[in-house]
């Protein structure tokens, strides 16, 4: 008896979806294998997904009646990027240089104060604040010198000599910079040539993702064929699900660290923070990393502001929880939306987990690939679900 030509043989069928399944394991194996090298490629795929919607609506655009073709609208998409790493460079490089000359030359002042006079003053104010407190500690030399050893009672006294503690320290420093010029030299070596392999990755990566927006539309239906038609349909749902996800996590997050980071040096040069552009800098690109990121941009924020007085450290600090509080009361439901929540501790775990496997490149890409997997795992759950029953109408 001859089979209908849109019922599969349920042999064929078993046999095609083996030899689905090997393909998909190989790929699997494959990636797991050559891990080491997997990252550059992620970041290739992540960039040709950050720049689809620019060039989607770029080959929208006809020019003499023809549609701009992908590879024109990539190239456009690249030169005003490196147009606006230029503009970057010429505005905020300067100020950057200045505000780390600025550092190195506190630190220097900072450094020459440490005079003995001047150690000896804040030994005497600590000791004062810890006799207000019933602490007997003597911790200035004058006065150890003037304890009466025959009191009664526990002393404890804490004696240096501050002038040749900083002469011994001084020539331990030079002696270890004789005996480790060699590994300076070696060390500076390796840190040139990791910068010219990290601009070097930078194009490569660029390069990859160029090819991938380019034939985007090969790539799907290449992968398409790997799917059993039975699936397509889910296939389908379930791709949706996962770029709903997935955009609000990259873009999202990276129009979200945008915005950070504006306000942020909008607030430190309102409160006339030192070093407003490094700090808004820093906190800009460690937004990327979601909770985390935020954290530790906001420690050297509030420690430099307490050196000009509490009050500044405690406006500085309400401000960014101010920002932080618009991040997630407005800015994530509308920019990233609700298929795109991640439970916090499923980021904090993803975090984890990245920076543990790939360092602080796993941890960046950490939480797309999260978003990716609680997207097929919530799909696979809503699937297992049983059919709603549908109760007959009463006659």
């Amino acid at each position: 008896m001859l089979q209908p030509a849109d019922i599969t043989p349920p042999e064929e069928r078993r046999k095609r979806l083996i030899i689905l399944a090997c393909l998909w394991l190989a790929i699997a194996a494959v990636l797991i294998t050559f891990r080491s090298v997997v990252m550059p490629f992620a970041g290739a795929a992540l960039i040709a997904y950050l720049v689809q919607p620019l060039v989607a609506r770029i080959t929208r655009l006809r020019v003499g009646g023809r549609q701009i073709p992908r590879w024109v609208a990539i190239l456009l998409i690249y030169a005003l990027f490196f147009v606006g790493v230029y503009l970057f460079f010429i505005a905020l490089v300067p100020q950057l240089y200045r505000e780390l000359a600025r550092i190195s030359r506190d630190a220097l002042a900072f450094a020459n104060s440490l005079t003995p006079e001047y150690l000896q003053s804040v030994a005497q104010r600590a000791e004062a604040w810890l006799s207000g407190y019933g602490i007997p500690i003597a911790l200035s030399n004058r006065a150890v010198e003037g304890a009466d050893p025959s009191a009664s009672g526990p002393h404890f006294s804490f004696a240096v000599d501050l002038a040749q503690m900083l002469k011994d320290s001084a020539a331990r420093l030079a002696v270890l910079v004789r005996e480790n010029l060699g590994n300076i030299v070696t060390i500076s070596r390796t840190i040139i040539g990791g910068v010219v392999a990290g601009v070097f990755m930078v194009f490569f990566i660029l390069m990859v993702g160029a090819f991938f927006s380019i034939d985007a539309q090969g790539i799907r239906s290449y992968f398409g064929t790997l799917i059993p038609p039975e699936y397509a349909a889910d296939a389908r749902v379930l791709v949706d699900r996962i770029d709903r996800s997935l955009s609000g996590v990259v873009r999202g997050q990276v129009t979200i660290c945008l915005v950070n980071g504006v306000l942020t040096g909008i607030g430190l040069l309102v409160f006339g923070v030192k070093f407003a552009f490094l700090l808004a800098t820093i906190a800009t690109l460690l937004s990327l990393i979601p909770i985390f990121g935020s954290i530790l941009s906001s420690v050297p924020i509030v420690v430099i502001a307490l050196a000009d007085g509490f009050q500044k450290a405690f406006a500085i600090l309400v401000w960014i929880i101010g920002i932080h509080a618009l991040e997630a009361y407005f800015l994530n439901p509308k920019i990233m939306g609700s298929a795109a929540r991640i439970h916090p501790v499923i980021v904090a775990f993803s975090l984890i987990a990245g920076e543990r496997l790939f360092g602080l490149v796993g941890a960046l890409f950490a939480v797309p690939i999260a978003a990716v997997f609680v997207a097929c795992f919530d799909y696979a759950r809503l699937k297992a679900q049983p059919a709603p029953v549908i109760a007959p109408p009463n006659p």
